[in-house]
């Protein structure tokens, strides 16, 4: 990616949005001091990171839904390497997310302090998803079209760099954290025992009454009514334009050629080959 392009600055091999980001602080948050009781959603972009932000939120208000609707999501589980994160000054539990590589997470957390819950989704929805963001949002450099985007998606000149290398770093390095790896299309599935499976990672067990309330207020149709949840207030360049758009598995078909489709299937199966993962393309 060219330094020339403003929309975009390099730190370390990776890229991030010149009005968002500071390097400063992704400098400072390398050191930063964590705890055994943070929590950190790690994805790649349009990978459910909202859908995860609402449903740890509510397994840590235990049922209480009164600081989960005051509050937006960005406040309950905010970006850590956005500058006004406030990270080091909030309360324990801290709630985080995070779209960082691995290279550049908080050093300590690779201690197995804290825990780390990583969100994949499989990568021609997290295309689609990410080039209708860049079409609306206003921060966001606008896409040519869509052959554009794919081919700048697949080199990884978008926003966190390549969506290969950020997995793999991952998936690869997992037994140096305290880790949990979920995919979209699993909480699609299933989106009970998904939070099952969230609440005994973290070591918070829920009543069914209060599992059915997390459940109810994470699904996607209550989430896009919801402004606590749905980012509403994020500038955009459209009317048209939501945070939350369709939230579906597959909806790549509705978007890809067969000509994209085979050559994304190729260099899928070259870049991951070794990797033990296996995602859904389409709904069951």
């Amino acid at each position: 990616m060219s330094t020339a392009d403003n929309h975009y600055f390099q730190y370390k091999g990776c890229n991030f949005v010149s009005a968002i980001y500071k390097k400063e602080h992704l400098e400072q948050l390398e050191h930063f001091e964590i705890k055994d009781s943070d929590v950190f959603i790690v994805t790649y972009p349009k990978s459910g990171t909202i859908w995860m932000q609402q449903i740890l939120s509510l397994i840590y208000a235990d049922g209480d839904l009164d600081d989960v609707q005051s509050k937006p999501t960005m406040q309950r589980a905010p970006w850590i390497e956005v500058p006004n994160s406030n990270f080091p000054e909030r309360p324990s539990p801290r709630l985080n997310v995070t779209h960082l590589p691995y290279h550049l997470v908080p050093k300590a957390l690779k201690a197995k302090k804290g825990k780390v819950i990583y969100v994949a989704r499989n990568p021609k929805d997290v295309l689609v998803s990410s080039y209708y963001f860049h079409k609306h949002f206003a921060l966001y450099e606008s896409p040519k079209n869509f052959p554009d985007f794919f081919e700048k998606f697949i080199d990884g000149r978008v926003e966190f760099s390549c969506w290969f290398d950020h997995i793999r770093d991952w998936c690869t390095h997992k037994d140096e954290f305290n880790f949990l790896f979920l995919t979209y299309e699993e909480m699609q599935k299933d989106l009970r025992a998904t939070i099952q499976k969230i609440c005994n990672f973290v070591g918070r067990q829920l009543d069914d009454e209060k599992l059915d309330s997390v459940i109810k207020h994470s699904s996607f149709e209550t989430m896009k009514k919801d402004p606590m949840a749905n980012y509403e207030g994020i500038p955009k360049k459209s009317p048209g334009g939501s945070f939350l758009r369709k939230g579906t598995v597959g909806d790549w078909k509705n978007n890809f050629t067969v000509a994209q489709s085979e050559r994304f299937d190729k260099i899928y199966q070259e870049r991951m080959k070794d990797l033990p993962l296996v995602f859904t393309w389409d709904k069951e």
